[in-house]
């Protein structure tokens, strides 16, 4: 079972992305969250940054904890997440973006590539880094996980790196 398949498992449609359970959930109000959000897609992109940004306001986090960074496309999310890892007064990065199948392998060599980086640059830093990036077959599957029927996968990740945090 490939790396990609079960990513998309995760994001059933059976699931709405914006319930999770906040049982032992440490306060938040002194940590410090990167926030790095892809361009390329923005209609998604931006509603699950203003999903992220409404979980960890919902859990102390101030706006002046909060650092968005804007990438150019989901490729680039892994070495921005390293720059703002590396910063020690960062406390876990949230990296947003989408990646929509096409016609090409194009999809499968930028998720890949994505969910690697990212998961090396947590391991590397010791930091959570979490992988907030749709990867649906349509747009329409996209805006239904970015806000829409299923959830909001911004909300997700948010809660993922609150979760990690109070690890």
């Amino acid at each position: 079972m490939s790396y990609l398949f079960l990513l998309q498992l995760m994001s059933s449609k059976n699931k709405n992305l914006s319930d999770f359970s906040t049982d032992h959930v440490k306060p938040m109000s002194n940590r410090k969250f990167a926030i790095i959000v892809s361009e390329w897609n923005e209609e998604v992109t931006e509603s699950l940054y203003h999903g992220a940004v409404s979980t960890l306001l919902s859990h102390g986090v101030s706006k002046s904890n909060m650092v968005r960074k804007n990438v150019p496309g989901s490729f680039e999310l892994s070495l921005a997440a390293q720059w703002m890892a590396q910063e020690e007064d960062i406390d876990a990065v949230i990296c947003l973006g989408c990646v929509i199948q096409g016609e090409t392998r194009h999809f499968d060599f930028i998720c890949d590539a994505v969910a690697h980086g990212i998961t090396q640059v947590s391991l590397k830093y010791n930091k959570p880094v979490i992988f907030g990036v749709l990867t649906p077959n349509t747009q329409k599957q996209a805006l239904d996980r970015a806000g829409g029927k299923y959830g909001n996968k911004g909300d997700e990740a948010a809660m993922t790196a609150i979760k990690m945090l109070s690890f």
